[in-house]
């Protein structure tokens, strides 16, 4: 049942282009998932090719299968993946995606928001643990569905959490992570809030509750509002394991609990409640895929965000993301191998990101 109505989604979707600007919906019991809740709701910024683009691989490895017409439908098509791997993952490495089809696929650009079509970090790594193909993947250009049976073979994604570890050995699958670029996991306040860096010391008593304004950090008699993102996500996967490093978060109020990564920016920087609040996100994501106005990104331990501290590992939160994929899998090995080498790690830079060399 699911299969159709994948294929009934996907047929409405290239006739008419305009839906596929909503991210989908996994259709299945184990989901049930808003249709607002993929990763281009949480993208508020063009996501386009740069101006004096360059193509960096020099060989024809990684391409797209062949196409079929899709039975009772005149001019669409399923295609299979070929040597291509089929891939989900993080918000944040949406753009990373678009630059991978870009190298190798020369897909057009109006079709990059169906043919990268991230459902975000929980949803992902059960897709690759648990099988999962990633529905509703098109090139409408093309009237081409890609083959939705095909699991994912590919996540790139900030690091998985404790739960998301055990799912994967609770299914015998061992996965291998491959960090292929830096990133910082930064701490936001608004404009109009004096302090411009906390240590982290401060950072962990905020979120134990032993602050209720900024007067003690530096700032004034405002009162504190310490915003959290929901457990599983990327944001708060880093908060819990490597700024808290153990300690317990004071539990947040369901409004101070911020769904998507673009809900961090706007509370902070526009709501009422917004010169008393910090949040937490990725630089990346703060300056690329969101409209980031009234926010300032702290220095944390008096060192800012700068791709050299995070290259130096000076800056206290430097973070990476991972390309993952299960450890059987040759042909997605063969791909990590080529983005964390010399060509890939240029098409990191391209789109933005800090290589790693």
């Amino acid at each position: 049942m699911k299969q159709v109505l994948y294929v009934l989604l996907a047929c409405l979707m290239l006739v008419f282009p305009a839906l596929a600007e909503e991210e989908e919906a996994y259709v299945g019991e184990e989901y049930e998932e808003e249709t607002s809740t993929g990763s281009w709701s949480q993208i508020h910024q063009a996501v386009s090719k740069c101006e004096n683009w360059q193509q960096f691989r020099t060989d024809d490895r990684f391409h797209l299968g062949e196409k079929q017409p899709l039975n009772g439908y005149d001019n669409l098509y399923i295609m299979n993946w070929g040597t291509w791997p089929s891939m989900d993952g993080s918000t944040v490495c949406v753009p990373m995606a678009m630059e991978l089809a870009r190298q190798w696929l020369h897909l057009e650009e109006a079709d990059m928001n169906g043919f990268v079509s991230f459902s975000t970090t929980p949803y992902a790594y059960d897709r690759l643990t648990q099988g999962k193909p990633n529905p509703l993947v098109t090139i409408k250009s093309q009237g081409v569905m890609m083959d939705d049976t095909h699991p994912i073979d590919l996540v790139l994604a900030t690091y998985p959490n404790a739960d998301e570890r055990q799912a994967a050995a609770d299914a015998g699958i061992e996965l291998v992570y491959v960090p292929f670029c830096y990133d910082a996991f930064v701490f936001m306040v608004n404009e109009a809030n004096p302090v411009d860096s906390l240590t982290v010391s401060q950072i962990q008593e905020i979120y134990t509750g032993q602050h209720e304004t900024w007067a003690s950090l530096g700032g004034t008699a405002q009162k504190l509002y310490a915003y959290q993102r929901p457990h599983g996500s990327g944001s708060q996967t880093a908060m819990e394991e490597m700024v808290m490093a153990g300690l317990e978060i004071k539990k947040a109020e369901s409004n101070y609990i911020s769904d998507g990564m673009s809900d961090a920016v706007r509370q902070i920087g526009n709501y009422d409640n917004g010169p008393g609040a910090i949040g937490y996100s990725y630089l990346y994501y703060v300056n690329t895929l969101v409209e980031n106005s009234g926010i300032k990104v702290l220095a944390v331990d008096g060192v800012a965000p700068t791709n050299e501290n995070l290259q130096t590992g000076a800056y206290p939160f430097t973070v990476n993301y991972y390309a993952v994929y299960r450890s059987s899998d040759a042909n997605t090995e063969a791909f990590v191998n080529w983005l964390v080498g010399e060509e890939g790690q240029k098409a990191v830079q391209q789109a933005g990101y800090v290589p790693l060399h």
